[in-house]
């Protein structure tokens, strides 16, 4: 077979970015769920993506932290071995969450705070939901955090104020203005998650 004839290189397919959603409420009768399918419908219609969700109720982390240097409690490892390894899977997080007193819920804090590297250079968007405010002032507060973790915060987010009154249901969004939020924030996290997973692959992150 001459050059001419030879037919050209399949290029592989590229391989599907993993994002792990995180649900931050633990309340009993919790409203989260129900965000969390919604923006997971959004999530799974997409062929480059490949969606892990975490939810605090099913998977409960330790609440007491170990003495620096010091050994996990009897019990913890099992917890922690239930989320830490998922985290660090994944190329991107969603964070589902409402707003507590002006800020995120103990829970999700907690997951943030007994974990480190499975942060770093990855980013981090925000889907939440409230009364008036939306829960803009817990995505305000979790920035800040997120920041301090050598992660990336997408700026669009998506809120829902009075979030009960936003879904249908079936569990569909009332309004199309949130579908085409969430598939702008998407786009965004997909962005940034394949940027730093080709950075981090070529270069591994130093904090």
């Amino acid at each position: 077979m001459s050059a001419e004839q030879k037919p050209a290189e399949q290029k592989p397919a590229a391989q599907s970015l993993k994002v792990a959603v995180v649900l931050g409420s633990t309340r009993d009768g919790r409203f989260g769920p129900v965000v969390a399918d919604w923006l997971l419908g959004h999530l799974e219609a997409r062929a480059d993506l490949a969606v892990d969700r975490i939810d605090l109720v099913e998977t409960p982390l330790p609440t007491t932290f170990p003495s620096f240097g010091g050994e996990l409690a009897p019990g913890d490892a099992e917890l922690l071995a239930a989320v830490s390894p998922r985290l660090e899977a994944a190329d991107a997080f969603v964070f589902v969450t409402p707003e507590y007193n002006h800020s995120f819920p103990a829970p999700l804090k907690n997951a943030i705070d007994w974990h480190n590297r499975q942060w770093h250079g990855k980013p981090v968007g925000f889907v939440s939901y409230g009364g008036l405010s939306g829960g803009l002032r817990a995505v305000e507060q979790l920035r800040v955090v997120m920041a301090e973790l050598n992660a990336a915060t997408i700026r669009n987010t998506v809120s829902f104020h009075g979030a009960a009154q936003c879904f249908d249901a079936d569990g569909k969004a009332k309004d199309p203005a949130a579908d085409a939020a969430a598939k702008t924030m998407i786009d965004q996290l997909v962005w940034w998650a394949q940027a730093l997973r080709d950075a981090r692959r070529s270069r591994p992150f130093a904090a």
